[in-house]
């Protein structure tokens, strides 16, 4: 009679999270080598290698954010993509979205233009007040003929009432993020205390509490959220070309935000997202 041969533990199986900790720990990186280098938070790569699943902000992030670790490892990481997407299945996420293609961040290019919108808007006024101007100036009522001004006299008019410079947002105002479109968001406070977490539909609102303790944002698609402080929109938090994380929303912060921006004469780049 045969004896079975024993079992090769060249077979046994080995999660994704367990794979990528293993060629980590013998690379002799720490969780927080890996953060700074991927720009994933510390606590969702954590989750990558313990399986964690439920943890994770969803699959599309789940998926991105392993394929950003398996790559910084040097590994196979379309093979580990295939494998993980069994193990999120078997691990009964289904009321996640599992996209049918592999996530990749977002393409600045295909984000329109924030300057060109504004460009567009500015053109737009200066021909409607044109019109009103010729409009007033071809009107029938009989006029007393005067004599003509020199050119330089209405350049010198217009030169002393400059553009009034747009209000600053109010530091004690009610922040209110509505979404455009649908957009996932996680706010939570200095103690990593979480707020609100959801996928918000386009028109849905959120009212950060005005005695939140330094309340924060993370989500992949800041372009998505329009945001105003006590009434007065600011400029997006991110173009939706990376995740954003840490980013203060207190009236406070983001009227600092806005301040900063207005004086460098532009919008600032978002803050690479980073472990807490």
């Amino acid at each position: 009679m045969e004896e079975e041969a024993p079992a090769n533990e060249e077979f046994t199986f080995h999660t994704v999270g367990e794979q990528l900790k293993a060629e980590r720990e013998r690379r002799e990186w720490t969780l927080e080598t890996v953060a700074e280098k991927t720009r994933i938070p510390m606590r969702h790569l954590e989750s990558i290698e313990k399986s964690q699943f439920s943890k994770m902000p969803g699959s599309t992030y789940t998926i991105g954010f392993a394929r950003s670790y398996a790559k910084a490892m040097e590994l196979d990481d379309a093979k580990l993509i295939v494998q993980l997407r069994g193990e999120m299945s078997d691990a009964g996420v289904a009321g996640h979205h599992i996209p049918s293609q592999d996530y990749e961040p977002a393409d600045p290019s295909s984000v329109p233009s924030k300057m060109l919108a504004w460009t567009a808007a500015i053109i737009a006024i200066l021909m409607i007040s044109g019109f009103f101007i010729w409009r007033n100036s071809i009107s029938s009522d009989p006029v007393i003929e005067a004599p003509v001004s020199p050119p330089v006299t209405e350049a010198g008019t217009a030169a002393q009432n400059p553009a009034a410079t747009p209000a600053a947002p109010n530091t004690g105002g009610q922040v209110v993020i509505t979404a455009t479109d649908a957009v996932w968001l996680k706010i939570y406070d200095a103690d990593n205390k979480r707020l609100f977490e959801a996928e918000m539909k386009a028109g849905q609102s959120y009212n950060v509490p005005a005695d939140a303790n330094g309340p924060m944002i993370v989500t992949g698609r800041p372009d998505m959220l329009k945001i105003t402080v006590g009434g007065t929109e600011i400029p997006p938090l991110g173009d939706g070309s990376q995740t954003i994380a840490d980013v203060g929303v207190s009236a406070a912060a983001l009227a600092a935000r806005a301040q900063e921006q207005q004086s460098a004469g532009g919008p600032a780049a978002p803050p690479p997202s980073g472990g807490q």
